[in-house]
């Protein structure tokens, strides 16, 4: 099913239909076709039929399940596999029961199937031995050479599940002849360390995501970002250190590693949240009206974005969503956030801060052409699509999470759609989204706060070293009330109200 998610399709990127895969073994020839919408029944038939039919060409009478006698269908979903035992995903079924379609291989390409999973993630920890350790190091940065060193260093010496030794450690592969991280130096401290010592690659990334089982990164917000560039499908669970410059997203403290990561590898284990990623697809216009060519494809944690690059006219775009004009966009261009990226260059055009365990695709215009336009929150379940026309003055431009920068010509366009493939960090607190918020926003700080009532505070000393306590010296605001007990005329402002019949003077 991976590799059928990724040919070209001529309609929008939406979930695979198992229906139709399967229409082709389980219909005689000449039979009607199977309707688009078929039960969950149907679809356990069809792949029992399948399993019994494997198990008659073999000579085996051994019964089957359908995912164990064809692994191709088995749940693409990384997170199933490893973490079956932390989630119920009967439970995760009992929530979406009523759809008639849905079954266990579709629940993972799906918002909703992401969704209930992250919500069991987060309220269990997941204990699991951590055998092979990543590290991602912030780019342009020696000292974190350093620090990486010495992280590298303490993850090999620690003995760990039983052994007198640590876990293997992959470290940035441009590291391999670096002086600063001396990786000669740590091999000759310890003869088996040449083993565990690897280093990582984007390719090995690309290609066998399941090897890690914990990824650390050393740097910013950037080296996060970075990290879900490298993992464009499966992403192993991440721990952010901060050692930036701003920190949405590195919630642990790198002078507290060794606790941090004894907790997390250790019996108490690891809280997982999963962030949400967009699947955002370019399609290109045929040649001479032909049928469009699907072209390049990312997976996004922060934002889609869409600007007019350099031309001097404001960008002209065709906004559908689940193939329904929802309006044309004037505009220096528009940013389509995750609730990861709110915080980010959509916070900065004017949207809103959303709370990353929300499901949902923030809109904001860049400076619009209409003051009526205003950034918007939509489904996730929606699919959005962003046209140029082809009587457009000028072309756009795409970035994904301000990366692999793509031109969109006349008769181009791109889509997003919650992706299947979520990003897990490792949650630290319950609370730590607001604390970010309030530690690198200084959300909703003020200078001084209110002070309260308080009789006795400026009270003088009496002459026998007592303070008196006799209430304020002035209890109300005179401006509304007798200055002095004995007068009998109103303060200003209560006769102008009595002049105007708002009160009567007694």
């Amino acid at each position: 099913m991976k590799a059928l998610a990724s040919v070209a399709r001529n309609n929008k990127p939406e979930a695979l239909s198992l229906n139709s895969m399967l229409s082709a073994h389980t219909q005689p020839a000449g039979a009607e076709k199977r309707p688009s919408t078929a039960s969950s029944q149907q679809l356990c038939d069809a792949l029992n039929g399948l399993a019994q039919a494997q198990n008659a060409r073999s000579g085996t009478h051994v019964t089957a399940t359908p995912t164990a006698a064809f692994p191709s269908l088995q749940s693409p979903c990384f997170y199933h596999n490893r973490f079956d035992d932390a989630v119920d995903f009967d439970k995760v079924l009992e929530e979406i029961k009523n759809d008639e379609w849905m079954s266990h291989s579709r629940l993972v390409q799906t918002a909703t199937g992401v969704r209930e999973v992250s919500k069991q993630l987060q309220r269990r920890p997941i204990k699991r031995a951590v055998k092979n350790v990543m590290i991602v190091t912030k780019a342009r940065d020696n000292q974190l050479v350093v620090l990486t060193r010495e992280l590298a260093l303490w993850l090999l010496r620690t003995p760990r599940y039983g052994s007198d030794l640590g876990v293997n450690v992959y470290v940035d592969a441009k590291l391999r002849n670096s002086k600063r991280f001396n990786a000669a130096g740590i091999v000759n401290e310890e003869p088996r360390f040449r083993d565990m010592l690897r280093y990582w690659s984007p390719d090995l990334c690309w290609s066998q995501p399941e090897k890690f089982d914990l990824v650390l990164t050393l740097g910013g917000d950037g080296t996060v970002l970075f990290t879900s560039w490298l993992f464009q499908r499966i992403v192993p669970p991440v721990l952010s250190f901060s050692l930036g410059s701003l920190g949405f997203l590195t919630s642990f403290e790198f002078e507290r590693y060794k606790d941090h990561l004894n907790r997390v590898m250790g019996e108490e284990g690891m809280r997982v949240n999963l962030r949400m990623r967009f699947t955002c697809t370019v399609y290109r216009d045929g040649p001479d009206g032909h049928e469009m060519e699907e072209g390049e494809q990312f997976e996004v944690l922060n934002e889609l974005v869409i600007d007019r690059g350099p031309s001097p006219y404001v960008s002209n775009l065709e906004l559908y969503g689940d193939n329904e004009l929802l309006t044309v966009v004037q505009a220096d261009g528009c940013i389509f956030s995750t609730p990861t990226g709110s915080t980010a260059y959509s916070l900065s055009a004017g949207g809103s801060l959303v709370h990353p365990d929300i499901p949902a695709i923030l809109l904001t215009p860049i400076c619009p052409h209409t003051l009526s336009f205003r950034p918007m929150v939509l489904s996730d379940t929606m699919l959005l699509r962003v046209s140029i026309p082809r009587n457009s003055r000028a072309t756009a431009y795409c970035a994904f999470d301000g990366k692999g920068r793509v031109e969109l010509r006349q008769g181009d366009h791109v889509t997003i759609t919650a992706s299947q493939y979520p990003f897990p960090t490792v949650v630290r607190t319950d609370t730590e989204w607001f604390d970010s918020v309030s530690r690198t926003l200084r959300w909703n700080v003020r200078a001084a706060t209110q002070k309260g009532f308080d009789a006795g505070g400026s009270a003088t000393g009496s002459e026998d070293g007592k303070e008196e306590d006799d209430g304020w010296d002035i209890d109300t605001d005179s401006a509304c009330y007798v200055s002095e007990e004995s007068s009998i005329a109103a303060s200003p402002l209560r006769r102008q109200m009595s002049l105007l019949g708002i009160i009567r003077e007694k």
